[in-house]
């Protein structure tokens, strides 16, 4: 799929080379020449980084990147003829992501901007893998990777087998397990266990999990059925 970038820049000469240099190097590109404008399609549009101009009509570019990064995490790059410490300063407190100042290297700018996207793509790559490692319910927090667990912000230890039942039973939730089944699936099938350990198990992951034990709001009983991660 294409990527598609947003450029924001008033002189039609300079939105155009830029517009050439990013079409050359495979990417869609899409122009507009005011801050307003810019703001309704970068908040609109499905767009993999922004570039930015500071003196636009209409909104100024660090108001436009203000408002972007309000709404989105996209890569924001300004690109100006704005050359002060200040100026630099003040547009990465509004949100932008680097600075360059004109005149510039077109090739520079595409160089920077495809490595923006590489961080951005590797970032969301590892906030996505984190995600999918965590599994969070009302104040618990079950991380798999680390095998680690938060209750209301405080790390509690679990043995291997309650945190393998507590993980289990979060993995599939709303969803009534019998003592038998959980007992093969976290015991194993060859386990010569008995399989009252499972009601001792429960208790304990209650008594560390519950606020009421006695009223449990995480792992219900389902009576003459088994038991139920609720959510």
């Amino acid at each position: 799929m294409t990527t598609r970038i947003l450029i924001i820049e008033d002189e039609t000469s300079i939105a155009e080379l830029e517009r050439d240099y990013f079409e050359l190097n495979g990417f869609h590109v899409d122009l507009c020449h005011s801050g307003n404008e810019g703001l309704q399609l970068a908040l609109q549009g499905d767009y993999a980084l922004v570039i930015v101009d500071l003196q636009l009509p209409g909104m100024n570019g660090y108001e436009l990147c203000n408002r972007i990064r309000q709404e989105k995490e996209v890569p924001i790059l300004v690109v100006s003829a704005k050359k002060e410490e200040i100026d630099k300063i003040r547009a990465f407190h509004q949100g932008a992501d680097d600075y360059i100042t004109k005149p510039f290297s077109p090739s520079e700018l595409v160089a920077r901007a495809k490595a923006h996207l590489t961080r951005y793509e590797r970032l969301m790559g590892k906030r996505e893998a984190a995600a999918n490692t965590e599994l969070r319910f009302r104040g618990l927090v079950i991380d798999k990777a680390s095998r680690r667990v938060q209750v209301r912000n405080n790390e509690v230890v679990f043995t291997t087998r309650e945190f393998g039942l507590l993980e289990f039973l979060a993995s599939h939730p709303n969803r009534v397990f019998s003592k038998e089944e959980l007992f093969e699936r976290i015991w194993g099938m060859d386990s010569n266990g008995d399989i009252a350990t499972v009601t001792v198990h429960i208790r304990r992951l209650r008594e560390k999990i519950e606020v009421d034990p006695s009223d449990p709001q995480y792992i219900e009983t389902v009576w003459g059925a088994g038991y139920r991660f609720s959510v």
